[in-house]
């Protein structure tokens, strides 16, 4: 069963305790779709209601994009695991001989490549759901504004959580191109979801006052 499908008990139990996985990641992931799940509750608290007819159709496609959000997000949570069980192997390699160093130094590379690839696709679906909050936000029912300046702050917490698990694979990577291709997606990423989060959750506070 997937990490997604068990209890939310169960999970923080795991996550607690000293099991090498859920990490980080895997809380990016599920802390990301759960953000996402509040845009879609405020998405549903708005269609049918006669004063949204106008943007019906419009909040009807956030509500189809933040639940293909979600799902992808929750199958990240174990894909996280997945990639980080091969680079956890190749840390027990032996280092003896200068061979045996060249062998550990290319299987950390590949791995920690590898390893790059959920915490980059989590950014990528955190910016994703980040910007379906802004205009749920601008035409979602201000019955529920709250929820979305919550779940932006869910997406900009895995958008972060989503950096650092990259960062923390690219101390053993010697690619430079690999290195400088993914450091500018997730400093594009970043900057701009950040941006867009921190725009939207002050719409939100500056509608209370």
């Amino acid at each position: 069963m997937a990490m997604a499908d068990k209890s939310c008990s169960y999970f923080l139990d795991v996550l607690a305790s000293k099991a090498p996985v859920p990490g980080g990641g895997g809380a990016a992931a599920m802390g990301g779709a759960i953000g996402m799940a509040l845009s879609n509750m405020v998405g549903n608290l708005t269609v049918g209601k006669k004063k949204f007819a106008d943007v019906e159709d419009e909040v009807k496609e956030l509500l189809e994009r933040g639940s293909q959000v979600i799902e992808d997000l929750k199958m990240l949570v174990d894909k996280d695991a997945e990639v980080f069980e091969p680079l956890s192997k190749a840390y027990g390699l032996p280092k003896e001989t200068d061979e045996e160093k060249e062998h550990k130094a290319k299987v950390m590379e590949e791995c920690s490549i590898q390893a790059c690839s959920v915490p980059m696709e989590i950014m990528r679906k955190a910016y994703e759901g980040i910007k379906i909050h802004e205009r749920m936000g601008q035409i979602g029912t201000k019955l529920a504004i709250s929820d979305v300046g919550c779940g932006v702050a869910f997406l900009k917490a895995a958008l972060v959580s989503g950096q650092l698990n990259v960062l923390i694979n690219l101390g053993a990577i010697k690619n430079e191109e690999f290195i400088k291709a993914t450091t500018e997606e997730m400093d594009r990423l970043l900057e701009e979801g950040s941006r867009i989060a921190d725009e939207t959750l002050d719409d939100v506070i500056a509608k209370f006052k």
